[in-house]
């Protein structure tokens, strides 16, 4: 055996040595680099996993928005429905020019809904594109660990906003 280690390069008290001082310098480094290294790394993974909890939350407020739209848009349309079977009851007794004024003030009302729906809807979504564009321009800088360019945050924006739009 001892031919074995020789024929090798390798002799005892070299040998304990060298494997006395690995063990130094990997305690060394498990307590001043690897701990950390890994503290780093976990930081990193949890600010993702916020952005990912955010971006989940500005899809629900964005579904919320879309529902909110669709029942204000149902309630419109129900409340014009309404307008139009008075008038047409109230045309029986009157004349054709009362008939016709009352669909247009029902058909009146329904444009003023939907404008105002759309309108309300067109702010949320760039409300929630901005919020959105926000938050991917803060975690890539975040996880980036530097400051965006001008160039970079337009690029980012312009990619956020592509995705969002599909």
């Amino acid at each position: 055996m001892d031919e074995l280690l020789t024929q090798f390069g390798i002799s005892g008290p070299k040998f304990i040595a060298q494997v006395i001082l690995f063990l130094i310098v990997y305690a060394v480094l498990k307590k001043f680099a690897f701990g950390p290294i890994i503290a780093v790394f976990e930081e990193r993974k949890k600010a993702i996993a916020e952005s990912q909890a955010n971006a989940e939350k500005i899809k629900k407020q964005l579904a919320e928005a879309e529902i909110r739209y669709q029942e204000i848009l149902r309630k419109a349309n129900s409340e014009a429905q309404h307008l139009i079977e008075e008038a047409r009851a109230a045309s029986e007794a009157t004349t054709q020019k009362h008939l016709q004024q009352a669909i247009k003030d029902a058909e009146n009302i329904i444009s003023k809904a939907r404008e105002s729906v759309d309108l309300d809807r067109a702010r949320m979504v760039a409300d929630v594109k901005r919020e959105m564009i926000h938050l991917v321009v803060d975690t890539t800088s975040k996880v980036a660990g530097k400051i965006l360019t001008e160039a970079d945050q337009e690029r980012l924006a312009g990619e956020t906003t592509k995705q969002l739009a599909a």
